[in-house]
Formats: structure tokens, sequence, C-alpha cells
């Protein structure tokens, strides 16, 4: 048995009536540092909660601590501990802000693709675990185009593209979606890119700044994206950032929470997320280690 059957029975673990639930993976990303992707995923996740559905995020910007500023929390394990520690899933989780779990990368990932086959599998279960502890799992990418950023990219199927109206924002967004486009192992058909304007001044704004990016994508990139909606300038967010604390539990009914709670339930429609591809940790995984959907 190779190395892509093993994982690929991971994946289906438990067959028939107890097979294994997937969760859906939403991956969050931007072109450029500083235009509110980590605010983006920590706002997303606590309404997410609020819908009653159990959340992680895994922060895969790594070198960078912003989830766990803004969470006002410092995890004890990491990524890294699972991999090279022999910890298992649930102690590397660090529980925030109404249970939403936390998952720090570290550096861990770079190596996976250097592990021996039995402890890839090893860790490749472990992350599986994640499928029954939450239903939702958001993966907080770096910033701009690096291969490592890439490869969370091309292994997700849902992409939620975090831009505001500042010109280099814009630029940076559409040279992100080149390069994915240009990734060998993305597939247009399998992935659907949202795009979230933030930090603007109204309604219209939002929506221009998407007709700017989508008519130059769709000029010269073969990548379909939607509109998902926008987050307005909000001087109660700054505060709230500030105070290490996610907007949507300081101030719920400050327009920029209003906003977020208005995307979420937007993913969170039944119609809407029923064409969306729930392929869940192990899977996601197993995408950037072997370079294939298992």
């Amino acid at each position: 048995m190779d190395q892509a059957e093993q994982l690929r029975n991971i994946i289906k673990a438990g067959g028939g009536t107890h097979s294994r639930p997937l969760a859906r993976v939403i991956t969050v990303t931007s072109g450029k540092g500083g235009v509110g992707k980590s605010n983006t995923a920590i706002n997303l996740a606590i309404q997410f909660r609020k819908m009653g559905q159990r959340v992680i995020i895994l922060d895969a910007d790594f070198g960078l601590a912003n989830i766990e500023i803004m969470f006002g929390a410092v995890p004890k394990h990491n990524l890294c501990d699972l991999i090279y520690q022999g910890k298992s899933i649930k102690e590397i989780i660090t529980w925030g802000p109404m249970d939403v779990g936390f998952i720090s990368g570290g550096s861990g990932i770079a190596g996976l693709s250097n592990l021996s086959r039995d402890y890839l599998i090893y860790i490749i279960n472990n992350l599986a675990e994640l499928d029954s502890i939450a239903d939702v799992i958001i993966v907080d990418t770096g910033a701009g185009i690096s291969d490592a950023v890439l490869e969370f990219l091309v292994a997700s199927g849902e992409i939620l593209l975090v831009t505001t109206p500042e010109p280099t924002s814009i630029t940076d967004s559409y040279s992100l979606l080149k390069a994915l486009g240009r990734h060998s192992r993305f597939s247009a058909e399998m992935t659907q890119v949202k795009v979230i304007a933030n930090k603007v001044e109204d309604k219209a704004d939002g929506e221009r700044l998407f007709e700017k990016l989508d008519t130059v994508v769709g000029k010269y990139l073969k990548i379909p994206i939607t509109y998902l909606g926008a987050i307005p300038q909000d001087t109660q967010l700054s505060k709230a950032v500030m105070q290490q604390m996610p907007i949507s539990l300081k101030s719920p009914t400050a327009k920029s929470a209003v906003a977020y709670e208005t995307i979420a339930a937007k993913l969170m429609n039944k119609e809407l997320s029923k064409s969306v591809p729930k392929r869940g940790m192990a899977a996601f995984f197993s995408h950037i280690v072997t370079g294939k959907i298992l």
C-alpha cells in the first residue's frame, strides 16, 4: 500500500454510517499585510460560534502572532509540538473567547514533506481528529504570494480574499490570484474565491472595489471570483484591536461587527453552502503533502 492510499484510508476512516465527519475548511488570505485579514478570521469565528458552530482557527501566518495577540492568550504548544514532540491534537489547542479553538502553526507545516511515510501518516491521522472537534476550521495564512501561502491556497476549496480600497491592496490581490492561477496544482473548478472588501467608506465603496478587481481578473485570469460583502471603517473596531478583543464580542452592535455577522450568515446560508466542498483537515493537509486531492 503506497502513501497516498494509506492517507486516503485515513480520510475515509470509519466507513459506512460511522464515517468520519468532515469539517468545513475556510482559508483567509490577502495580497499584502495590514488589510485586516487576521481580524476577519477571528470575527468570523466569533460569529460562527454565535450560530452554534464549533470553530477552530489555525494560525498559519508563520513568524507572526496576530491571532494569539488578538485573542489575548499565549498558547503553550503549537503544531511543531504535535509534529516533533509527540503532543496530541487536543493538547495543542488553546481555547479562547466563546470557546473558539486556536492552533499556532509555528513553522511546523513547512517540514511536513520531509517526514518519513509512517510518521507523516501519524501526523495526518492526528490532524484528521479536528474534523470531529470542529464544524468549521479557519486557516489564517500569511499575506502575500510566498510558496507557503500558495500551498495552503491550492489545498483549500474555499478562499476568502481580504482587500481594501488602497490601490496597492487591489494590485497585490490581483498578483496573489495570478500566482495562484499559475500554480501547477490549482484547480479553478475545485476552488471558490470569495472577496471581502475591508475598511470601506460604505456599501457602494465596497462594490466599486470588487468591480475593479473583478474586471481585471476577468480580463487576464481564468479564476472566477465572487463578492461576499464589505466591512466599513469603524473607530470602535480600532479601539477593540488595541484592547485585544474581537469587535464582535466587545461591541456587537458596532457597524463593523454587524457587517461580520452579515458575512458569516451569508457563508452559512444553507442554499449557498451546499456547493461548498467539504474536504476536512485530513484531505487538506494530505493535498499539501502529496500534491493531490485524495
